[in-house]
């Protein structure tokens, strides 16, 4: 157990977007902290669900409510007065954010206006991670990676709404948060990967659908590299965050990137090829999508978060294959036991956290 992650013990932790991939992920390992967990989200967005199979709403707050209502957000952080809270809600699909992009800026842009506008009116203490992403900067194709001062902007629905919402969190902290007793900080990460994903027109997930029925899966993008990290290594990152700015203030109000390093991006095509190594049923044809621009590099600088949180991405990229894949199989082999199978793989990503850190110590 990582013992930093003591302090969530018996604290009320309000995560949004508990239903979905990464929230889901979030609630189990704050579980086995004992962690006194008020899940808020609209709907259970995906079937397969990751929050369904692993029987996330055992012994938590299992809530539904839209984060655009501000009117129900406010109410629901008056009530139960979260000691932390990560947002983690979104329209998180670019592809969708073209179809959709009214929902998407609401979503994205008002639901995290309503979640820091009612933290004006809490009169505790709380710590706040607000979830964006990689896409928040301005495209310009850098190769040396966006650092947290560089530019914001979008040209798509997406990137633009989380680009707004960077703006928008800067600004209410120094506006309302600079003297009060809330932590607020922003998180930007992109193309997290791992068991449990199966939202639709991302990677991972179409390809499992594909190959659990033996079908050939549609490849639109084989050369666009990637910072592919895995779910735990992002995760990692936003609870390492949460402990150090609920006692550090100078970290009130700033934005960090997770990531790998810059030399670790790897091509779509290199990770069908790799998964392909651990699941023989891998077929795919390669069908370039024109409907909607996508980068071809993007990166991230991740030094501020390796010198202040001393974190960064530790599975080598076969090893973060092989954990996602072998979460599928096992969800295909033997599902009544992936709550169990799910702690176990945190248990071991912590292992290797801990391994690490005795290294360091050395």
């Amino acid at each position: 157990m990582i013992k930093n992650f003591k302090i969530f013990k018996k604290k009320k932790i309000l995560i949004t977007g508990h239903t979905g991939f990464k929230g889901s992920w979030l609630v189990i390992w704050l579980k086995l902290y004992k962690a006194k967990i008020i899940g808020v989200s609209n709907e259970i967005p995906t079937k397969p669900s990751n929050y369904l199979i692993n029987r996330v709403t055992k012994d938590i707050v299992d809530l539904r409510a839209d984060v655009r209502d501000l009117n129900k957000i406010k109410k629901i952080i008056l009530k139960y007065k979260p000691d932390f809270i990560f947002h983690l809600a979104a329209q998180s699909l670019v592809k969708t954010s073209y179809k959709n992009p009214i929902y998407t800026w609401q979503t994205n842009l008002n639901g995290t206006l309503n979640i820091i506008e009612s933290l004006r009116y809490l009169k505790k203490k709380c710590t706040a991670i607000i979830v964006t992403s990689d896409k928040c900067y301005k495209n310009i194709e850098k190769k040396s990676g966006y650092n947290e001062n560089d530019q914001l902007s979008g040209d798509d629905p997406y990137s633009a709404s989380k680009a707004s919402a960077e703006i928008l969190c800067n600004s209410y902290f120094k506006s309302f948060f600079i003297k009060k007793n809330i932590q607020i900080c922003t998180v930007r990460a992109g193309n997290v990967i791992g068991g449990g994903d199966w939202s639709k027109d991302r990677l991972i997930p179409d390809c499992v659908r594909f190959w659990s029925k033996n079908k050939k899966v549609i490849i639109r993008s084989p050369n666009s590299t990637r910072p592919w990290q895995h779910v735990f290594e992002a995760l990692f990152g936003y609870l390492i965050l949460a402990t150090r700015v609920h006692s550090d203030k100078t970290l009130n109000g700033q934005s960090f990137n997770f990531g790998p390093s810059k030399n670790k991006n790897y091509s779509v095509i290199r990770v069908i090829k790799t998964v392909r190594k651990f699941w023989t049923q891998v077929k795919y044809i390669i069908k370039k999508d024109n409907f909607f621009k996508e980068t071809n590099i993007l990166n991230l600088n991740t030094h501020k978060v390796k010198k202040i949180l001393k974190w960064n991405c530790i599975l080598k990229f076969e090893e973060m294959i092989l954990i996602l894949t072998e979460w599928y199989k096992c969800f295909y082999n033997d599902k009544k036991n992936i709550l169990n199978f799910s702690k176990k793989q945190i248990l071991y990503y912590e292992s290797l956290i801990e391994r690490r850190n005795n290294e360091i110590l050395k």
